[in-house]
């Protein structure tokens, strides 16, 4: 057995693939960025090493300073997790010089199924049909142009090195055919340094279909079943699932076999993907490529078999025969696992970023996590947080519960896509199992939006919690003692209303909030009244309404509160509304309160307090992606409040600036 292990990752596989080497008795060792010191892996892993600045070029993509990290450490081994150094040769081979193991499959597997054009060839020669297309190395415009016209339109363009949606293009006419091929071309040759495409027949309503295989040093290869990955996004994966459901014997059966045939064609020596597309309604499973790694969606396969896969990865590599052979391989249940992302999904899936201020998983189900409360989120990295995986004696036992764990999982921060998933496993499309890969235009024609029933409770809901606060921080506060920080009239010995601005994107909400008898109080703003009560417990609170008691949890930071109630998210600033000026009740459009437009890092603040400025001047200039954004004042006016500093990494929505109206100042 190996006896110390070097991950050459980061996030949440990092922290899977340590797991089980804990429970194996393999010493860690974790590699991190300037980006990274502070990140869950670094504080998983037994020992950690430095090898870069924040950008993965010069510090997770660089395989000398993997190995430096590696001789530094007296690492026996090298795990490259998934993306980054995980798919080509040169890593395997740096191991084989330098007498390491490396966790994955021989370099001469890598190379051979790694450019798509050259594992087409090979599985045709295995006997397994791939996609109606062109592999050529003639990479001219009319070649190209004349096995289009043969395959017939629509067809996809696609990047022979890469994945990940990078150099991909679909088009529809031979007029788009030209500039679709330049654009691919420039695309692969910038992600993947390889400018080569090919050109496939466009399927209409596929379903992505894998088979997880795996092989040793000993000839000796193995299929644990299949999965299927039909919801996508931008060509990448949101929900996966094993076995796949509504599949026939008969395609099962021939997905299975050529899965094995094809990794016994290249003697494949570790775990590895291959993965086929199929028309919904045929029954001819085709080859799109083979993953020579472990897929991020490896849990859902462990779950219906009940092996680790990852120690599977690491006994072969230490030379040991396969755990279990085909005829000792079973399956039972069904499993679901749900990729948690640090993106807008009501914005096209747009990445966010910013600090996680408050974090709890559920315990019903797994969750593979690579953060925590307190990790900042960039925007250098995959914007991939967690996964959550739910298993169940069948499918409508797996949508049940993976549901149910999703509504309980809290990230305070940045937005996730936890709303959006949520709805994904409950829409009928899904429930049903007849998911393709257009799952999401189809169940979302006009795009996903948040539907937000609560709302109105947990706009209120933050407003009583941001009181609390500001009784307690007062000196012989005691929030509790005194009704969550309703004052006391002195002359009369009634209760005094409290007046809050609550704003949300580029909303703003007046609220006015009394307390009432036994605890409970009245909050009112435009649409009316709500009678409630609230305790809350560090991050976690209750609310009654109409003898209803809903559970959430909460974080406060940066005069916003951002809690979760009944699976609901909200990203929620609360002030006094005395600190707001006359001009900024309602949206924040025409009003002193400048918001962030996008996520980002604040670039330069150019106002400060007690300044007065004209409408349309600059206030703040905001970066995001390389991209400079300048935020403009909407009213002239005197400056209340700078509420951002230059380098602070912001969320979108955040006020950053609050500007009293000429007349008010």
């Amino acid at each position: 057995m190996i006896g110390s292990l070097l991950v050459a990752n980061r996030g949440e596989i990092a922290v899977r693939i340590m797991r089980t080497c804990k429970r194996l008795g393999i010493r860690t060792i974790a590699v991190f960025s300037d980006a990274d010191r502070d990140a869950l892996h670094v504080a998983y892993a037994d020992e950690a090493v430095r090898i870069g600045p924040a950008a993965a070029r010069d510090s997770y993509l660089r395989a000398e300073a993997i190995m430096e990290a590696a001789a530094r450490s007296g690492a026996e081994a090298i795990h490259p997790g998934y993306g980054f150094l995980s798919e080509k040769p040169d890593l395997p081979l740096l191991c084989r010089e330098a007498g390491r193991i490396f966790v994955g499959p021989s370099a001469e597997c890598i190379r051979a199924m790694g450019p798509k054009i050259g594992s087409k060839l090979i599985a045709e020669r295995a006997g397994v049909p791939s996609v109606p297309g062109y592999a050529g190395d003639d990479q001219s415009n009319a070649t190209l142009a004349e096995a289009a016209a043969r395959i017939g339109y629509p067809v996809m363009i696609k990047a022979s090195a890469g994945g990940g949606g990078k150099g991909m293009r679909r088009v529809f006419s031979a007029e788009e055919l030209a500039p679709a091929l330049d654009m691919a071309r420039a695309e692969a040759q910038a992600a993947f340094g390889d400018p080569a495409l090919l050109i496939e027949k466009l399927v209409m309503r596929p379903r992505h279909l894998e088979v997880q295989v795996a092989g040793d040093k000993h000839g000796n290869v193995v299929h644990l079943f299949e999965r299927d990955c039909s919801v996508q996004r931008n060509n990448q994966k949101v929900l996966e699932e094993a076995p796949a459901p509504n599949l026939s014997p008969a395609i099962r059966a021939k997905l299975l076999e050529r899965g094995v045939a094809l990794a016994r064609t290249i003697g494949y020596d570790n775990l590895g993907t291959v993965e086929f597309i199929l028309e919904d309604g045929f029954d001819e499973p085709w080859f799109l490529e083979m993953n020579t790694r472990l897929q991020v969606e490896h849990p859902v396969t462990e779950a219906i078999t009940g092996y680790d896969l990852v120690e599977w990865q690491i006994r072969i590599a230490a030379g040991e025969r396969l755990p279990a052979l085909q005829h000792e391989i079973s399956e039972s249940g069904h499993a679901i696992e749900a990729r948690i992302t640090a993106e807008r999904a009501d914005h096209g899936f747009r990445p966010d970023a910013g600090r996680i201020e408050g974090y709890r998983e559920p315990g019903s189900i797994r969750i593979d996590s690579g953060v925590r409360a307190g990790s900042e989120i960039t925007l250098f990295y995959d914007s991939l947080l967690a996964k959550a995986i739910a298993a169940g004696a069948d499918r409508a036992e797996a949508c049940s519960r993976l549901a149910a764990g999703l509504r309980d999982f809290a990230i305070l921060g940045p937005a996730t896509t936890l709303p959006f998933l949520i709805d994904a496993v409950e829409h009928k499309l899904f429930a049903e199992g007849r998911a393709t890969t257009r799952f999401i235009e189809e169940a979302f024609p006009d795009g996903w939006a948040a539907i937000r029933p609560r709302q109105r409770l947990a706009r209120a809901a933050a407003a009583l919690l941001w009181l609390e606060r500001q009784e307690a921080a007062r000196p012989g506060g005691d929030a509790w003692a005194a009704l969550s920080g309703f004052r006391v009239l002195a002359p009369a010995g009634g209760l005094a209303t409290s007046h809050v601005m609550a704003s949300e994107e580029d909303a703003t909400t007046r609220l006015a909030i009394r307390p009432l008898p036994g605890g409970r109080r009245r909050v009112s703003d435009e649409a009316g009244e709500i009678e409630l009560a609230l305790r809350s417990s560090g991050e976690t609170f209750e609310v009654t309404c109409e003898d209803r008691v809903l559970r959430g949890s909460h974080a406060v930071a940066g005069g916003r509160i951002r809690l979760v109630l009944d699976g609901e998210s909200f990203d929620i600033g609360i002030e006094s509304a005395t600190r707001i000026a006359a001009g900024a009740n309602g949206a924040a459009s025409g009003s002193g309160a400048v918001l962030a437009s996008m996520p980002g890092v604040v670039a330069e603040v150019r106002v400060a307090a007690g300044e007065r400025v004209e409408a349309g001047q600059i206030v703040v200039v905001l970066e995001s992606m390389k991209l400079f954004t300048s935020l403009t004042a909407e009213i002239a006016g005197v400056v209340a409040d700078v509420a951002c500093k230059a380098g602070e990494t912001v969320s979108a929505g955040r006020r950053l600036v609050l500007i009293e109206a000429a007349a008010a100042a």
